[in-house]
C-alpha cells in the first residue's frame, strides 16, 4: 500500500538570522523584537532611549533570547547610513518608528507635518532603503516589514497627516515589492488597528474617544501588542515565502465596512 506523502508546514522559526527592529524600547516595537527572540532571530533593538531600549534587550536576554540594544536616530539619515554600514547584512527588518499628532487638518502647521511625515514616511524609506543596500551587496535574503496602521486603509478625524503618512508606506511598500523581488527580499506591511501602548494610552483614556474606537472594533475590544506578535513572525519566517507588496490587516474588523 501506497503511503502519501504529506507536505509539512514551513518553519516558523528564525534560528542564524538576524533582525532589526527600530522604535523598539516599547510598545508595538517591543513585543515585536519579543517574538523574533522568542524564534531564535538575533535581533537588535534600535531606538533613541539608550536606557529605555538597554533594559529592553536585557528583558529579553534574560528569558532566552538573543538581544542587543543601539541607540540610533532613524530621523538622522548619516547616523541610518553608518549604522548599516558598520554592520553585516540583516535577513528582517522590522520598520517600527512613527509618530502621530492628531488635530483637525484647519490646526495642523508646517512642523505638524514635517514631524509626522519625516518619521513615518522619509525615515521609514531610507532605513529600508539602507537595509535593502546591505543585503543585496551580501547576497542576503529575507523580509522587510513596515508596521503601517488601518489608517494607511481608510480615513480617520483628526488623522489628517497620519492617513497620509500610512497610505504613502503601503504604496511605496507594493514599490518595494517590485524592486526587490529579483533579490529574493519581500516587502510587506502590517497595518493594526488602535493598540493599547504607551503611545495610544493619552488618547484611549478619554471615554468618549475610546468609546467611538470600540464602536468601530466589530470583534469588539481594543488591540494588544500580543495580537501583533504573531504577525510579524509569520512575514519574518518562511512561512509567508509567497507573501510580498501585501499588507496583514489586524484590525479587529474596522475597515470590513
Amino acid at each position: 500500500m501506497d503511503v502519501t506523502t504529506l507536505p509539512r508546514t514551513p518553519s516558523f522559526r528564525l534560528d542564524g538570522r538576524r533582525a532589526l527592529v527600530t522604535g523598539a524600547g516599547r510598545g508595538i516595537g517591543l513585543a515585536m523584537a519579543a517574538a523574533l527572540a522568542e524564534a531564535g532571530a538575533m535581533v537588535t533593538l534600535a531606538a533613541r532611549s539608550q536606557h529605555e531600549i538597554e533594559e529592553a534587550a536585557a528583558a529579553i536576554r534574560a528569558a532566552g533570547g538573543q538581544a542587543e540594544a543601539a541607540v540610533l536616530d532613524v530621523s538622522d539619515l548619516a547616523a541610518v547610513s553608518a549604522f548599516f554600514a558598520d554592520r553585516p547584512a540583516f535577513h528582517v527588518l522590522v520598520n517600527n518608528a512613527g509618530t502621530n499628532r492628531p488635530k483637525p487638518m484647519w490646526e495642523v502647521s508646517e512642523a505638524d507635518y514635517d514631524a509626522v511625515l519625516d518619521l513615518n514616511l522619509k525615515a521609514a524609506f531610507f532605513v529600508a532603503q539602507a537595509c535593502a543596500r546591505r543585503m543585496m551587496a551580501e547576497g542576503a535574503s529575507g523580509s522587510l516589514i513596515h508596521i503601517g496602521s488601518q489608517m494607511g486603509h481608510v480615513g480617520g478625524p483628526n488623522r489628517s497627516l497620519y492617513c497620509a503618512s500610512k497610505w504613502a508606506l503601503e504604496g511605496l511598500n507594493k514599490s518595494f515589492a517590485l524592486d526587490l523581488a529579483p533579490h529574493g527580499i519581500r516587502s510587506n506591511t502590517i497595518a493594526p488597528t488602535f493598540i493599547e501602548t504607551p503611545m495610544t494610552r493619552p488618547f484611549l483614556d478619554d471615554p468618549g474617544f475610546r468609546a467611538s474606537v470600540l464602536a468601530k472594533i466589530k470583534l469588539g475590544r481594543l488591540g494588544r501588542v500580543e495580537d501583533l506578535m504573531g504577525a510579524v513572525l509569520f512575514l519574518a519566517s518562511d512561512a509567508s515565502a509567497l507573501m510580498t507588496g501585501t499588507s496583514l490587516v489586524v484590525d479587529g474588523g474596522w475597515t470590513a465596512d
